[in-house]
């Protein structure tokens, strides 16, 4: 993955000695205790610098990876994806680098509708695969327990996050809940949601070790504080 950090020439020439001690230990010896594939890699790696507002590592990790270990469509997929997690006031700048950058490359940026929903079904739809993730009563019980002047934010879940992004084509189930759990722990602050989303994981497919290997891959990005509160979630809810 050493690739990766050649288009940080700014901090090469100008701290050549931090650069070789941040490329040795996020581009080689994390890897060395991540099993995700290349791919998983760096979606994690590109949702997690969207999280953390760094658009220039970004584009810099995106333009040495593009249609090299992730294609136009699963970059726009990511950007969508982004939305409902950070919110738009943070993904927004992050669109417009994504452009930037199919420009300078010369790729067509990806015209197809890849949603799956309609105004009529995008609640049904979004409903349909909390409950697959989160399980039927807990929904349930979650839909029962909201006071009435916050069931709209129930309705919101269930039609724009599950809705309009979960059903989309261009990820699948297990990227696009690797990803989510990647935005929440980059975030911080959220061990609630964090909760949710580590059985989300498990429910898709995506056992403790990928987790623990998003987390180790992330973790030069996000710092050990944050880090090791998301561990503490996997560990208490993997047991």
């Amino acid at each position: 993955m050493n690739d990766l950090f050649e288009n940080f020439e700014r901090i090469q020439r100008k701290d050549p000695e931090f650069h070789e001690i941040f490329k040795n230990f996020a581009f080689n010896e994390v890897f060395e205790y991540s099993t995700l594939s290349e791919k998983e890699s760096i979606l994690v790696m590109l949702a997690s610098l969207i999280a953390c507002q760094s658009p220039k590592a970004f584009k810099k990790i995106l333009t040495s990876a593009l249609d090299k270990d992730i294609n136009p469509e699963e970059v726009k997929e990511l950007l969508y994806q982004s939305v409902p997690y950070v919110g738009f006031g943070r993904a927004h700048n992050f669109f417009g680098v994504v452009i930037k950058v199919f420009d300078k490359k010369g790729i067509d940026r990806p015209s197809d509708n890849r949603s799956n929903t309609s105004q009529d079904n995008r609640y049904e739809r979004g409903r349909e695969i909390q409950e697959n993730y989160f399980g039927k009563e807990n929904m349930e019980m979650m839909r029962n327990q909201t006071p009435n002047d916050q069931k709209h934010f129930n309705i919101f879940l269930e039609g724009f996050c599950f809705g309009d992004f979960y059903t989309r084509d261009g990820l699948d189930d297990q990227q696009r809940e690797l990803i989510t759990f990647t935005f929440i722990a980059t975030l911080g602050g959220c061990e609630n949601q964090l909760r949710g989303h580590t059985q989300g994981n498990l429910a898709v497919g995506n056992d403790r070790e990928k987790l623990i290997s998003a987390l180790t891959v992330i973790m030069p990005y996000i710092g050990f504080p944050r880090t090791l509160n998301a561990l503490a979630i996997v560990n208490e809810i993997c047991k």
